[in-house]
């Protein structure tokens, strides 16, 4: 089978109904965004990086015209927002549904012991794990009392009570 140029780089719809679909996909998400989703970065959970994923695949589909209208995406697109709103706001309610949804925190260090096993599991290098304790002024791991990997990621550190 011979690759067509023509083909290959043909619109398949008129140029200006891409940019109108284009922008208007944009910008709806990025009120979207702005105006409902107000998390920074560091606090993402498995819920959030779930949702951009599917939005990311409703608004193509929008973008590209595999819907029959712009509109089929927006709906689908608020649903999908809608749903993580839900979650968030019933986790928040409810202890047992938050432990359900969110992973707990992983122990990384126990009183200066750095407990590699854990840090396997979440693929993290002891250089990593040095390079987050040192942006916390800590230089040693005999400093740390207990050191956990957070459900967004984050590290976060307990002294030993005689360390500065």
């Amino acid at each position: 089978m011979a690759i067509n140029p023509h083909e290959l780089f043909a619109l398949s719809m008129p140029w200006a109904e891409i940019v109108l679909r284009g922008s208007a996909m944009y910008w709806f998400l990025f009120l979207l965004f702005r105006l409902v989703l107000r998390r920074d970065v560091g606090s993402i959970g498995i819920a959030d990086v779930l949702l951009i994923v599917l939005l990311a695949d409703a608004s193509q589909n929008a973008m590209a015209g595999e819907y029959k209208s712009i509109t089929d995406g927006m709906v689908l697109v608020t649903t999908l927002v809608a749903w993580n709103q839900i979650l968030n706001y019933a986790t928040y309610m409810s202890p047992k549904l938050a432990r359900l949804f969110e992973p707990p925190p992983l122990r990384l260090i126990h009183h200066g012991k750095v407990l590699h096993r854990n840090l396997r599991r979440e693929f993290l290098t002891l250089e990593e794990l040095r390079s987050h304790l040192r942006q916390k002024g800590i230089e040693d791991f005999a400093e740390v009392k207990h050191a956990f990997m957070e459900s967004d990621g984050n590290i976060s550190v307990i002294r030993q009570k005689n360390a500065e």
